[in-house]
């Protein structure tokens, strides 16, 4: 049976991609003295699973480091080697290196053959150095050994009668579904191949293993009556963790061995049992297996689509929500008793619109786990590298944002990450000097606040030093006094080219980032905030809005302009007296709120439009607030709320100074959206 291999590619790919990054973090976290067997045999499970799969696509360079991994790891986690630090480097150091493999096979870029050669004589080294396994490892072993030979009973027998398929694909097939239980041939079925899968496991699961090699709508699986008594259980084998599946055909089936080409035909029927099977009588097992059977069945739910769909069919929600909204301008002014039907059902439409848009917003959304999970591996050779010790904790990692912010949220907090590592945290001899733990704790935490989510970067570290920065910031000619709050000094380290650091290192010193961290965070429509105190540490709080794609907005106008005023800068509005309005000389207009003067923004003068109203008094201003700072816009009437589809302007246009955006108003016209960061940048 041929099939085209090419489809499955990106498949493998991602798949790869997933099992590289759940083994780095199962590296992390595993615990070197006790390491639990779970951990263990799920990392080796993972690199069995890459190298199997670059054996079905011929990727023999991924193929010839997995094999070396691979090798290592089932001598420890069968016990016959002691797990050591050394081992978890190398295994971090081999997982850098398919990764660089797997994106020169991916996207074409170069793979770093030295390396390559590098990582594989130290793994060869690893595996010939036998060192004498420990005591919690040599029990751990002993307790997975007696844990297999106890009884399970299965809950299902299937029947899976297969297609025309090859000796070697029905071996392949008993292999893999072997992990789903016991499984055997039935004999008697004449040139059929028919197997009994006793499982725990559903019909999916079966489905989702035979369709690597067949059609799926080619089976057929059918359940059978069986008995509960309970089946005795193997200790597993190399073949009960997947061996066959992926592995390379020649290697499972010598041609020259006309022995092994029987058996590939006459599988015995001995029963090849699942390792996580349910122990009789044992309640506490059951229930994990009840959890892991639902995690399973929700897994085997799921597909794959490529955002360029996702983002096909938002942009189509955003066309129905407009139209939509222009059906509801429309039917405003007709009859409420003479057209009730109509108004109802576009009442009903608006209401579908509205559900149908925040459902298909919610598919872009992505937990920031997918952030977060970049961490740990920084954060550990970071430190190692400053000779600190640092203990990462995250909250809210499963808190979701648009999928296109948390792309562009990952470089400016693996900016404030290093800065925390660096600055913040101090070495372990200064921390015990002050009576610290000589661990140092760094947390990152995500919420979400209304309409935005909230990230922090916290440190118990040393905290910003106030009088160095105000020194530097005098030093680098900016404007700067002694009775500047403190909040005030902290924004000073956003100034282009702004670093304390007394000398310069590759992480840092070079005066560049922080600048251009809150230009990316401005960028995105969020705010950054720092909170310090000296000895205690600092805090880097970041708000942003969880989509970029639509915003809650306020209608204004002037002229016969129509602008959009995005809701998350607005404070409030209000007619002021003319006796609020005051001239400074050089300086423009202020107007007085609540006993403060805020700097009057004309926007009518910004965009150059001829307006309905050149007093204040006479028109509304909007308070706003970027960055902690706060203004008025002067305009002349205020529309109204609504909830707004952005449009690109700059793709579909050009750049306009002080607009972020388009979008299209319920009467069809354009209007424009404002960057009010940037206008007041300009006003002052």
């Amino acid at each position: 049976m041929t099939i085209d291999m090419s489809q499955f590619f990106q498949v493998f790919f991602d798949e790869a991609e997933e099992l590289l990054a759940e083994k780095e973090k199962l590296l992390l976290a595993v615990d070197i003295a006790s390491p639990d067997p779970e951990d263990l045999n799920a990392i080796f499970r993972a690199a069995h699973s890459i190298k199997g799969g670059a054996s079905t696509f011929g990727l023999t360079d991924m193929t010839e480091v997995t094999h070396i991994l691979e090798s290592l790891l089932d001598k420890i986690r069968k016990g016959e080697m002691a797990l050591t630090a050394e081992h978890v480097d190398a295994f971090l150091i081999a997982k850098d290196i398919l990764k660089m493999q797997l994106d020169g096979h991916k996207l074409g870029t170069p793979v770093d053959q030295d390396a390559v050669a590098d990582v594989r004589m130290l793994l060869q080294s690893l595996s010939q150095d036998v060192v004498p396994v420990s005591a919690p490892v040599a029990s751990f072993a002993s307790k997975n050994a007696d844990s297999d030979m106890q009884n399970v009973v299965y809950q299902t027998c299937f029947r899976i009668e297969l297609p025309k398929v090859t000796p070697e694909d029905a071996a392949a097939l008993m292999s893999e579904l072997g992990l789903l239980g016991a499984i055997s041939r039935d004999e008697d079925a004449g040139d059929k191949v028919v197997l009994s899968l006793r499982t725990n496991e559903g019909k999916d699961d079966i489905i989702s293993i035979c369709s690597f090699i067949l059609n799926p709508d080619s089976l057929n699986i059918s359940e059978q009556a069986m008995s509960n008594a309970p089946v005795a259980k193997t200790a597993p084998s190399d073949d009960d963790l997947g061996y066959g599946f992926f592995e390379p055909l020649d290697a499972m089936f010598p041609p020259e061995d006309p022995k092994a080409d029987a058996q590939a035909e006459h599988v015995s029927p001995e029963p090849v049992l699942q390792s996580k099977a349910v122990v009789a009588n044992d309640k506490k097992p059951a229930a994990k297996k009840e959890t892991e059977k639902v995690a399973n069945s929700q897994e085997s739910s799921t597909i794959r689509v490529g955002i360029e769909k996702v983002d096909q069919l938002i942009n189509l929600i955003g066309e129905l929500v407009i139209t939509q909204a222009m059906l509801e301008q429309r039917t405003q002014d007709l009859d409420p008793i003479a057209n009730e039907r109509l108004l109802s059902s576009v009442a009903h439409l608006t209401r579908n619109t509205r559900d149908l848009q925040e459902a298909v917003m919610s598919i872009r959304m992505m937990p920031m786990d997918y952030v977060f999970s970049r961490f740990p591996r920084m954060v550990r050779d970071l430190a190692t590298k400053l000779g600190k010790k640092v203990e990462l904790i995250t909250y809210g990692a499963s808190t979701e944002l648009d999928k296109g912010l948390i792309e562009r949220i990952v470089d400016p907090l693996t900016h404030l990450v290093r800065n925390s590592i660096d600055h913040g945290i101090e070495m372990p001899a200064t921390r015990a000097q002050t009576g610290k733990n000589e661990t140092g704790k760094l947390s990152l935490s995500a919420v979400h606040q209304g309409g935005n989510i909230v990230i922090e970067v916290s440190d118990d570290g040393g905290g910003l030093h106030r009088d160095r920065i105000l020194a530097k910031a005098r030093q680098n000619g900016l404007t700067v006094s002694d009775s500047m709050s403190d909040p005030e000094v902290w924004q000073l380290i956003f100034a282009p080219g702004f670093s304390t650091a007394e000398t310069v290192t590759d992480v840092s010193g070079r005066g560049v980032g922080m600048d251009v961290v809150k230009r990316n965070i401005a960028a995105m429509g969020g705010v950054v905030d720092i909170r310090s105190a000296k000895g205690y540490g600092t805090t880097i709080t970041i708000s942003l809005p969880l989509t970029l794609a639509i915003l809650d907005g306020m209608s204004i106008k002037f002229g016969n302009e129509i602008y959009i005023l995005p809701l998350g800068f607005v404070m409030e509005s209000l007619q002021p007296a003319k006796a609020d309005i005051k001239e400074v000389n050089g300086k423009g207009r202020v107007v007085k709120v609540r006993d403060e003067y805020l700097p009057l923004v004309p926007l009518y003068q910004f965009f150059d439009i001829e307006p309905k109203y050149t007093d204040p008094s006479d028109g509304i201003v909007v308070i706003v607030e970027v960055d902690g700072k706060k203004a008025a816009l002067f305009v002349d009437d205020l529309v109204g709320q609504q909830q707004v589809v952005v449009k690109n302007i700059e793709s579909n246009y050009k750049k306009v100074p002080g607009i972020s955006g388009a979008t299209i108003l319920g009467d069809g016209g354009v209007a424009l959206i404002l960057d009010v960061a940037a206008v007041l940048r300009t006003a002052r």
